[in-house]
């Protein structure tokens, strides 16, 4: 026996014999027959659990010759064990006898395997059920970071994998695990103790029974640890043991999964109205006496014992309140009511068959008075009832129909702690009450269980290595990158129109940019080209006006003019080159820039070739400008041009230049640009105009120092070298410049360069045709003349 009488226990015993009395006195309810029974005590040990079921179904004669019982002697059923690991030694000894095991409180999920327990059956279900409740607690109210404490059985262990199985998909994670001995309680009490105080997890899942808890929780009272939520399995979520004050420090709060709780008509009346007297020989019923009203039964030897005065007789349990006489919370003790009656339903079904038509070999039924193996658990597995209760009872493979209370341990308004039900769980429905219930120190809030806190939008859970997924940081999105969820996975790449936000919470349109007509630097490089083509206007205005005198003349005004026309298309194709790039300005811009630089420098290099065959000429015996004469100076014109228009168009045709969305360079702008397309292509036409302004260059520093007193081969050199250096110092800005600065530079180039050529070639005859006319003579041109200072 137990070192004391578990008043819960007993309860249990006596629920047992009320159904058993009840239904003998219902004559609907197996009629002419009455139902009789053995008591063993397991003392929660598996070999005094094994050793009392084996002497209740041997089939021993009779020991009580006046007993009025019939039958084989063995009994046909047994009600209990209590304990799962009792109740899996219990259906394997006694399954090859098909004697059938009904238990109240056995949940193991484990022992819903039919094949391996078929002569189980339970009215309490399964702790399968019991873990899925318990994870949807944790899921409901966000607890991500959990310790687990489980006895060391079948109960505990395989209630705990069962509640880590339901959460590890939802990202729950089990901070800790420990499980808690039955022999060494106090030991693993203080280990335990221990773990709980260093975790972070203030929420703690126990999957034990009540008596071990109980060591646990003085532990951690003597500990003070007080700011743990506790979820209690249903072994001890409802148990009066540790229901008291002392402990209310740490399970004030407590919310645990409950059998249902019913009131059961009749029960009180029978539990107080017990004597010893009826029992004269209970051993569990003496004590139950003596400790309640704390005297002594008179036995044969010994009329008192420690000093404890003897019972009058005249003692009645309806003056005492304890455990045993307390049915406000009828749950396992209704789960014994229940399994007794599925019993008798049974044996009433098995009692009402008729030959012929019965369920066994050739249609004949089983003899209630003499049953077989196996008999009554066919009739088990089929049974079917409303109690008076008005449940309907029924076993789904051994099952029990899935019925919970959600309890929370609250303190009264008497200071008194006490079972609230917030909640209740019936089947596939959850309901839960939350602003009914009171947390851990008492408070109102729901308590707060993670490893980590939460990501917020604009960043990323990054897992710690390691460490459970739980346990993780949170990084920053890059650039570009958003969340705008909490706890996000990762980050997602804004559409190439948009850019993250400072937050990175939410995607922005990136500016547009782009060399606007506008903007101030458009504005003013669009004015620059407007002053340089009205001044190439202005040059041909003049030149067109003095085109007979002889310094216009002596420069080969059709080349001038050619040469001023394809100076004024350079400045104009600057224009091409500000505004929004579309399709046709992209491919009109580079190849209008091409063919007028390439015409420029022709015109150039052909003036230069000129001046040489003039002086050439002038030798004796040398007449080479017959066959180099006006015709032959447009053609080589047209020709050089030509070119560059072939290269152009075999450059649009095969890769054109392309409005292109340059993201590269700053992150939060979109930069339109033209891109070129075949650099291959880009690269022969500013390689052609490289190469006609070298040659020209060349050339003309060769006829710089011709004797003329005015010498064009020193402008053209001049204009040349201010050429070339323009654009060899345009490579590295070019490349260097973001955006709409690179377009900028492209063409502050060709304004440079276009001005350089403008000065150097026009502005010296510009000087003499309108400040120094008197210096406009052929004369003056030849050097044969003195120079007006």
């Amino acid at each position: 026996l137990f070192k004391s009488l578990k008043y819960r226990s007993f309860r249990w015993a006596q629920g047992m014999i009320f159904a058993i009395e009840e239904i003998n006195q219902d004559s609907s309810l197996l009629p002419d027959v009455r139902l009789g029974y053995k008591i063993h005590d397991s003392c929660g040990k598996y070999p005094m659990a094994l050793r009392g079921a084996i002497s209740l179904v041997s089939r021993q004669r009779n020991t009580y010759p006046s007993s009025i019982c019939t039958g084989s002697g063995g009994v046909s059923v047994i009600i209990g064990d209590t304990a799962s690991t009792q109740c899996i030694i219990l259906s394997q000894t006694l399954g090859p006898f098909e004697v059938p095991l009904v238990s109240y409180s056995a949940s193991c999920a484990c022992l819903s395997n039919k094949r391996a327990f078929p002569n189980f059956f339970r009215t309490i279900p399964s702790d399968f059920y019991q873990a899925q409740t318990m994870a949807y607690l944790a899921k409901h109210f966000g607890w991500t970071w959990v310790g687990a404490i489980a006895n060391d059985n079948d109960y505990g262990i395989l209630g705990i994998q069962t509640f880590v199985e339901e959460v590890k998909n939802a990202g729950i994670c089990i901070a800790f695990y420990e499980t808690l001995s039955q022999v060494y309680t106090q030991r693993d009490a203080v280990r335990i103790a221990g773990v709980i105080k260093r975790s972070t997890a203030k929420v703690i899942v126990i999957f034990a029974w009540y008596l071990d808890v109980e060591f646990v929780l003085h532990e951690l009272v003597k500990q003070n640890i007080t700011d743990r939520q506790f979820l209690a399995s249903e072994a001890w979520s409802t148990s009066p043991l540790i229901f008291n004050t002392d402990l209310s420090s740490v399970t004030m709060g407590v919310l645990g999964v409950a059998v249902r709780r019913v009131d059961i008509p009749g029960m009180q009346n029978f539990l107080v109205n017990l004597h010893p007297s009826k029992f004269p020989n209970n051993v569990f019923f003496r004590e139950l006496w003596e400790t309640s009203f704390n005297c002594k039964l008179e036995q044969e030897n010994n009329s008192t014992l420690n000093n404890q005065p003897l019972c009058s007789g005249s003692e009645n349990l309806q003056t005492v309140k304890n455990t045993f006489t307390d049915v406000s919370q009828l749950r396992i003790t209704y789960n014994v009511y229940k399994a007794v009656y599925a019993v008798a339903h049974a044996l009433h079904n098995l009692q009402a068959c008729k030959n012929g038509s019965g369920p066994f070999m050739n249609g004949s039924c089983g003899d209630i008075y003499n049953l077989k193996p196996g008999q009554l658990m066919h009739y088990l597995n089929q049974v079917r009832f409303t109690n008076k209760l008005g449940e309907v009872v029924y076993f789904d493979k051994g099952d029990s129909r899935v019925v919970y209370d959600i309890v929370n341990w609250q303190r009264s308004h008497t200071g008194s702690m006490e079972y609230v039900t917030v909640g209740r769980v019936d089947g596939p429905e959850w309901r839960i009450n939350e602003t009914a219930i009171v947390w851990t120190t008492g408070v109102k809030k729901v308590p707060v269980s993670i490893c980590s806190e939460n990501c917020p939008p604009g960043t990323r859970k990054a897992a710690r290595k390691g460490e459970p997924i739980c346990c993780f940081d949170c990084i920053f999105c890059a650039d570009g990158e958003i969340s705008n969820t909490t706890d996000s996975l990762q980050c997602d790449k804004c559409p190439l129109e948009f850019w993250s936000n400072v937050y990175r919470n939410e995607c922005i349109a990136r500016a547009i940019e782009f060399l606007s007509f506008e903007d101030t630097m458009g504005i003013t490089l669009t004015t620059v080209a407007l002053f340089g083509t009205s001044v190439t206007v202005a040059v041909g205005i003049v030149f067109l006006y003095y085109k007979n005198t002889p310094i216009v003349r002596a420069n080969n005004s059709e080349l001038s003019f050619l040469l001023l026309f394809s100076l004024t298309l350079c400045f104009l194709c600057s224009l091409f080159f500000i505004g929004k790039p579309s399709i046709w300005s992209c491919k009109v811009q580079h190849m209008v820039f091409g063919v007028s630089f390439v015409l420029c420098i022709s015109c150039i290099l052909i003036k230069t070739i000129v001046v040489l065959m003039a002086f050439k000429a002038t030798l004796p015996g040398k007449d080479v400008m017959k066959w180099f004469g006006p015709t032959q100076q447009r053609g080589s014109v047209v020709v050089f041009t030509l070119i560059q228009v072939v290269i152009c168009a075999i450059w649009l045709s095969l890769s054109p230049p392309q409005p292109n969305k340059n993201t590269s360079y700053q992150s939060s702008k979109i930069i339109l640009e033209c891109a070129v397309g075949s650099f291959v292509a880009f690269g022969c036409v500013l390689g052609y105009i490289g190469l006609l302004a070298g040659i020209c260059f060349v050339l003309a520093f060769l006829a710089r120092n011709l004797p003329d007193n005015f010498n064009e081969g020193k402008f053209i050199t001049f204009s040349m070298l201010i050429f070339c250096a323009v654009w060899i110092a345009f490579i590295p800005p070019y490349i260097s410049s973001p955006g709409k600065y690179m377009v900028a530079v492209e063409i502050f180039a060709i304004l440079s360069s276009s001005f350089g050529l403008l000065g150097c070639i026009f502005a010296p005859k510009c000087y003499i045709i309108l400040l120094k006319p008197e210096n406009n003579t052929k004369k003056f041109l030849m050097g044969r003349g003195p120079v007006n200072k």
